[in-house]
């Protein structure tokens, strides 16, 4: 199949499966439409979209709502410190990720249906690089900013899906209290 009519039938997949309605505080799709997004194309390379799919884990936050911030190191015992986090619901949390080993990783937030198709995504495309809403790939020693507003309360999983570090345990586990 055409790659770019591959990857509009996984947006289009990704929009409809992860749609939720907001509530009513929270921006919808196109009061984020300005905030830069990100596709990718075969050599891994990000190139600028617009808008934001709603995920059920929430949504990216603005830096102006951030409540709290958590600093967390992706390591290459396939681990992330801490990998363990509770959040509150409705909380914007600016993530200070940074890649404590000597290999590349990446840091996804999603809930289990998104991460189970972002890592076939990757086992398609294993060296795609992430700059977006959801989801930064760090190399070794790079530090990134990720700011995300959790949504529904419940469990969410921080991932790495380069090919083998998910199937090591290079998870985290986010619960998100009422």
């Amino acid at each position: 199949m055409n790659y770019d009519v591959w990857l509009f039938l996984f947006s289009m997949l990704f929009s409809l499966s992860s749609y939720s309605a907001p509530a009513a505080d929270e921006p919808t799709k196109a009061d984020t439409h300005g905030q830069p997004g990100h596709h990718h194309d075969k050599s891994g390379k990000a190139h600028a979209t617009h808008g934001h799919a709603i995920s059920r884990a929430g949504q990216p936050g603005k830096a102006g709502q951030v409540t709290h911030t958590i600093r967390v190191q992706a390591l290459d015992t396939m681990r992330y410190a801490p990998d363990e986090l509770t959040v509150q619901s409705g909380q914007t949390v600016r993530f200070i990720v940074t890649n404590a080993g000597k290999m590349r990783h990446e840091f996804a937030i999603g809930d289990a249906e998104e991460q189970r198709r972002h890592a076939e995504m990757m086992k398609e495309m294993p060296d795609m690089k992430h700059d977006e809403g959801n989801a930064i790939s760090l190399e070794p020693g790079e530090t990134k900013e990720l700011i995300w507003r959790f949504a529904k309360h419940g469990k969410v999983e921080i991932a790495c899906h380069l090919p083998g570090h998910y199937e090591a345990g290079m998870r985290a586990i986010v619960t998100v209290a009422r």
